[in-house]
């Protein structure tokens, strides 16, 4: 694991912070799409997938204490979106096409967590967007655990395509210098070189 320093901290608080906003927007405009994982692929992206898991962590409890209680029960969800990121970024490299495969394999294992968690603890109802779609296919004579795991399949790959286009333009926009700095742990500010 690699040694925690002050850069790598900022990175994670910063990260922390873009979920929170993110899923504040997604809630506030009632979007079918979370938008609560930039920070945390961003972090996975830069830190790998044990760090990658964090920023999920905090933007979880802070929304789930501040705006959306909810929050605070998918915060399993977060970690393992935090984790499958960071696993495919130290694996892969994210361009062009492969954001379609890769945003299936983010997706499916939280996808499996979250539609248990939205059916059995909720009934299917929670304060996203996609409840609609929810109702709309249980209205449609589809059962409630069948229509939670649809909706949830397509509303969490969307999510995570979406988010894992936005981490790669963001990534490719940073300097190379800063990325290579962040990665290796290394900020160079009052150290010998």
């Amino acid at each position: 694991m690699r040694k925690i320093n002050v850069s790598s901290l900022s990175i994670l608080a910063f990260a922390a912070a873009v979920n929170v906003i993110g899923g504040s927007i997604a809630l506030f405009f009632r979007l079918p799409v979370y938008l609560d994982t930039v920070g945390t692929m961003m972090a996975a992206a830069l830190l790998g997938p044990v760090y990658g898991m964090v920023p999920g962590l905090i933007s979880g409890l802070v929304s789930g204490f501040t705006s959306d209680i909810y929050a605070l029960y998918y915060i399993p969800v977060q970690l393992i979106t935090g984790a499958m990121a960071g696993l495919l970024f130290k694996k892969f490299d994210m361009k062009g096409f492969r954001i379609i495969p890769a945003a299936a394999c983010i997706s499916l294992p939280g996808t499996v967590v979250s539609a248990a968690i939205t059916a059995a603890v909720f009934g299917g109802i929670t304060s996203s967007g996609s409840t609609v779609l929810v109702q709309l296919l249980h209205g449609a004579g589809l059962n409630m655990t069948a229509s939670v795991c649809a909706v949830q399949a397509l509303t969490d790959y969307a999510d995570r395509a979406i988010v894992l286009l936005l981490v790669i333009m963001i990534l490719a926009a940073l300097p190379s210098s800063m990325k290579f700095m962040i990665r290796k742990g290394n900020t160079g500010h009052g150290a010998l070189q």
